[in-house]
């Protein structure tokens, strides 16, 4: 089975989608952060933030429904990129079953919002004005200047309070099409994770199958990090397009701030983590920082080698090896190469993480657990201190996703990293988690009076 035909081109599942739309800077992304009731789209004064469409799932009196944040209609500040900016908000427009027209009623009627008028009379689709920055009910007289777009009286809101989202959903559950679609809840979430420029949009695309992520040369297009829909053999994914990471001396502004926060707020929330690598460039100090960060959160990773198309003459074995030994964090983690411009070895890479995802997800039992607890002892006690040997009683497994283990010891400072490393290597040998993080906690057995330990 081919890419193309192996994923689903559905993005919010089947729901009706409402798309929000109007000039830079008049507040889309606040909305969109306020009706979602969380932090969503980065939002910044600076004009031209919200590159992407940015999408999440509501479900209001009944009514589920995709709301999709765009970029500001007509933005210049990004001039390199306008053209796909304004690709994205065209595909969005054409998507959606209803718009959502934002206007400042601080700023009063401008151009532009006329010009945003006259393209949005021209698709034939329920549209509702809404007046954003009206913060308070003494300013309900700035919606008079907007009568003239024909759209009828703005709704009144305000993105900062709050004020007004409760009458703009029930406008929007009103006017939305009945449908018996539910939105399916996801297998798995998978964040596409890595340094600037090294192909993440390209491969949320090329899972998507369309192109669902503004795609450029330009260092640092994707800010946000976005939500994207696909299926893959009647299951549902997430997949997570994060902002480039760079050197934190290098990151420019509060935009980038935020988007590199979301991204480590991405790793956080994912199932399984594809981090992804250019085959053409060595492994950075930034890709360091960010394999450290993906194993302190014991996140099940896959090492993706992108752009393997393009690399004449190097030998696979031996650039797993060079990968290995500049990511020694990440030792459990299998690796990939695939190129995400031509589909690649993609398919094979989501099903991979599947596998590691169902690995997480494992219990043992606490027989063979602790079986294998003895004939790791019997191999390598722990360390010797003061006349003093350490010395496992007993183990269980308490969680799942990381594989978690509690043991109960005499004198829990005697167990180190190293034995740590030991113990978890003795489980991937034994236990079907070979390919994922482990986490131990080494607990004092409470001592009964009279018996020694």
């Amino acid at each position: 089975m081919g890419v193309q035909e192996a994923f689903s081109q559905k993005l919010v599942s089947k729901l009706p989608l409402v798309t929000i739309v109007g000039r830079p800077n008049v507040g889309k992304s606040s909305i969109f952060n306020r009706l979602a009731r969380r932090r969503i789209s980065i939002v910044d004064p600076t004009s031209g933030v919200t590159r992407d469409r940015v999408s999440t799932e509501l479900r209001y009196d009944g009514k589920a429904f995709g709301l999709v944040d765009t970029g500001g209609i007509g933005i210049q500040d990004v001039e390199e990129i306008a053209h796909l900016v304004e690709a994205q908000i065209e595909k969005a427009i054409e998507e959606a079953s209803l718009l959502v027209f934002v206007v400042d009623a601080r700023e009063g009627l401008v151009p532009l919002d006329s010009a945003v008028s006259e393209k949005l009379r021209h698709v034939h689709k329920p549209v509702l004005l809404v007046a954003n920055k009206i913060d308070d009910p003494s300013l309900e007289y700035l919606k008079a200047d907007f009568f003239s777009l024909g759209f009828g009286e703005a709704l009144s809101f305000s993105a900062l309070s709050g004020l007004g989202r409760t009458a703009l959903l029930e406008e929007i559950t009103a006017l939305l099409p009945e449908t018996a679609e539910t939105p399916r809840e996801p297998f798995m979430r998978l964040a596409v994770m890595g340094r600037r420029n090294v192909g993440k949009s390209t491969l949320i695309n090329t899972l998507a199958r369309e192109e669902r992520m503004i795609v450029s040369e330009i260092p640092g297009t994707t800010r946000d990090s976005v939500d994207v829909r696909f299926e893959l053999k009647g299951k549902s994914f997430v997949a997570i397009d994060t902002a480039g990471v760079r050197k934190r001396k290098q990151t420019e502004g509060s935009v980038e701030f935020y988007g590199l926060a979301r991204a480590m707020k991405s790793v956080r929330r994912a199932d399984v983590v594809l981090f992804l690598l250019d085959a053409a460039q060595e492994v950075s100090q930034v890709d360091k920082k960010l394999g450290a960060y993906i194993a302190e959160q014991f996140k099940p990773c896959i090492i993706v080698i992108n752009k393997w198309d393009l690399a004449k003459g190097v030998v696979t074995e031996e650039f797993s090896g060079y990968v290995r030994s500049k990511l020694p964090g990440l030792a459990y983690a299998p690796l990939s190469f695939i190129s995400a411009k031509r589909g690649d070895n993609v398919l094979a890479t989501v099903e991979l993480a599947e596998e590691l995802f169902q690995q997480a997800n494992t219990r043992v039992s606490t027989s063979e657990l602790n079986k294998i607890l003895q004939e790791a002892q019997a191999r390598r006690p722990a360390m010797r201190a003061g006349g003093r040997e350490g010395r496992v009683y007993f183990g269980t497994q308490v969680s799942v996703a990381p594989p978690t283990f509690v043991f109960f010891v005499n004198y829990p400072n005697l167990f180190d990293a190293n034995y740590e490393r030991f113990l978890a290597n003795r489980f991937r040998d034994h236990f079907p988690f070979s390919e994922v993080p482990i986490k131990f906690f080494f607990r004092m057995r409470k001592r009964v009076k009279g018996v020694k330990g």
